[in-house]
């Protein structure tokens, strides 16, 4: 059901159809160590947007498994691990009950995207001749996908133990229609998924708490002009997220330490 253009003339002091204010995100909750099969695993539900991460590896190096590797090449895989990504989407994940296939283009996209960014940022070097797996179940899709897969990937690396220079996290930016009083769109924190079909939004990663940008996937047009103020949003809410990766590892941590991890 598309949404009222009234709806999204939204002022600071103004509610979103959620109920959320235009810089709040939604309900994040996280686990990890939740496959005890794998060598790395997390749960994430950012809203009702609901993925699981597993991790295996670093192993020795297969070919021919069909995974995406972010487009390294022969060389380089010999001195460095490869990370490759699968996901795979449940038929109820969404409201259409689509079973999301390998050959999907905008899943496609994300296994790439994922793969880049994770292998700009581990110490693939310490594993030459090796993969690293890493596979996302999609449960629930709604809104902030591609951002709750990255996120979800983070700490089930780190559940693995893979050396990595720090966290990437993710979230998206939007932009609302222009204001009938300015005329000028402004731009929402973590869309859902009625307001992507509606709005241009891009999704933002960052590494660490600062403002270095790794991922920046926009999935519709967006004026050049507004994209700043779009990533300043999004670079914050990153922020915000890596405070919450961080306090979900850091009780993991001392949860281990006590005696009451496996």
């Amino acid at each position: 059901m598309p949404l009222p253009p009234t709806l999204y003339h939204l002022s600071h002091s103004s509610l979103r159809p959620d109920g959320r204010r235009w810089n709040e995100l939604r309900r994040t909750h996280a686990q990890i160590s939740t496959q005890p099969s794998a060598d790395g695993s997390s749960y994430l539900e950012h809203g009702n947007t609901k993925v699981i991460c597993t991790v295996s590896g670093p192993a020795e190096a297969v070919k021919g498994t069909g995974t995406v590797t972010g487009g390294r090449r022969e060389g380089a895989e010999r001195e460095n691990a490869v990370v490759g990504v699968e996901i795979g989407v449940a038929g109820f994940a969404g409201v259409d009950r689509k079973v999301g296939k390998r050959g999907d283009r905008r899943i496609t996209e994300m296994q790439n995207t994922i793969a880049s960014a994770f292998t700009a940022t581990l110490f693939t070097h310490l594993y030459p001749q090796s993969t690293i797996l890493i596979r996302i179940h999609v449960l629930s899709s709604d809104g902030s996908l591609l951002a709750a897969a990255i996120n979800a990937t983070t700490l089930a690396l780190i559940d693995a133990g893979i050396p990595t220079r720090d966290y990437i996290c993710a979230c998206t930016a939007g932009l609302t229609p222009p204001s009938p009083d300015t005329q000028v769109p402004d731009p929402i924190l973590d869309l859902n998924g009625q307001e992507e079909q509606e709005l241009a939004f891009l999704t933002v990663g960052t590494v660490g708490g600062g403002e270095r940008v790794s991922v920046c996937v926009g999935e519709s047009r967006v004026q050049w002009e507004r994209v700043e103020g779009m990533l300043a949003v999004g670079v914050d809410g990153c922020k915000r997220v890596r405070d919450i990766l961080d306090g979900v590892v850091r009780a993991r941590g001392r949860k281990v330490v006590g005696g009451g991890g496996h």
